[in-house]
């Protein structure tokens, strides 16, 4: 009986043992299955921020986008910073066949479009093998147009408006409120011209001359940059430059533009690559907060006078 109960024993010792080598087994093997799976995503991950593309990936042949939404202004999401650092990414990323600028802007500052325009060109040079165009969407104006005149070819909607080929510089006068409230406008300033242009004074002559000189001054580099990005195309006329605006449709007629497409039709039949990959940078709150922070404490002192605007 004790050798019986001896050899049960035994046997339910070794059956406990294989239970429990079991469960180590099976406990090894999902946490090495865990660790594999961490290290592919870790690996993916590494891959996608070496390149700093996060989402943009190109997995054969594509066509990159680049948008150009709203106001061109150093405050807004159509800055010349991130404008240029995303033309530069779609530009260098080896899938790329050909790079879109989608333009829906009524313009902005000269400044940030011209930089903007200068990028352009100047990575065009450098990678002349991959085509850049500008496709219009409901709007380039001015600003937006002084962009796509840096591209090879425009593209529009019939009904898209172009041109605006101008300068303004706009205010507001207050001196007759002051007069009425009994308010005294007091200014002391180091400089003869420091306050010119004061909304709270007298409009000048002289200032009015001097603003109107810088404004023809810019207006020509426009149309100089018009004239150097569509060449020949051009159907010059003195309305040309004049500020007007023209459906896409008068726009082809006049040389402003090349030809009726779409951001897809262009990839798709000019291009030949029509996968379209947006590269236009995702923005968080924070970023524009404080973009619109340093915008606003280097706005000019006068309160009724903005900076000279391609719209």
């Amino acid at each position: 009986m004790a050798e019986e109960n001896w050899e049960r024993d035994v046997l339910a010792k070794l059956a406990e043992d294989v239970v429990a080598e079991r469960r180590r087994t099976r406990r090894w093997g999902n946490f090495w299955r865990f660790v594999a799976v961490a290290l592919v995503l870790l690996v993916c991950v590494s891959l996608f921020a070496a390149s700093g593309l996060g989402h943009k990936v190109c997995l054969d042949k594509c066509t990159a986008v680049v948008r150009i939404d709203g106001e061109i202004d150093r405050g807004e999401r159509a800055n010349a910073e991130a404008v240029v650092d995303s033309l530069k990414q779609a530009f260098e990323y080896p899938k790329v066949a050909g790079v879109l600028v989608v333009i829906n802007s009524p313009g902005g500052s000269p400044v940030q479009a011209g930089q903007i325009h200068d990028e352009l060109k100047r990575l065009r040079a450098k990678h002349p093998d991959k085509p850049a165009h500008a496709v219009v969407e409901d709007m380039a104006a001015s600003g937006g147009y002084y962009i796509a005149a840096a591209a090879d070819r425009i593209y529009v909607d019939k009904a898209s408006i172009v041109g605006s080929i101008g300068v303004i510089m706009s205010g507001f006068g207050f001196t007759g409120a002051i007069d009425k409230l009994g308010v005294e406008r007091r200014v002391i300033a180091a400089g003869k011209n420091k306050a010119f242009l004061d909304p709270f004074q007298p409009q000048k002559p002289e200032d009015v001359a001097h603003i109107g000189k810088m404004l023809n001054e810019v207006h020509e580099q426009f149309i100089g940059v018009v004239r150097d990005g569509r060449g020949a195309r051009l159907k010059e006329s003195p309305d040309l430059y004049s500020g007007l605006v023209w459906t896409g449709a008068r726009a082809i007629e006049l040389g402003l533009a090349d030809a009726l497409g779409s951001a897809h039709s262009v990839a798709r039949d000019v291009i030949q690559a029509p996968e379209l990959v947006d590269f236009t940078p995702d923005e968080n709150l924070a970023d524009r907060l404080s973009r619109r922070l340093g915008t606003a404490l280097a706005q000019w002192s006068g309160i009724g006078l903005r900076s000279p605007r391609l719209r």
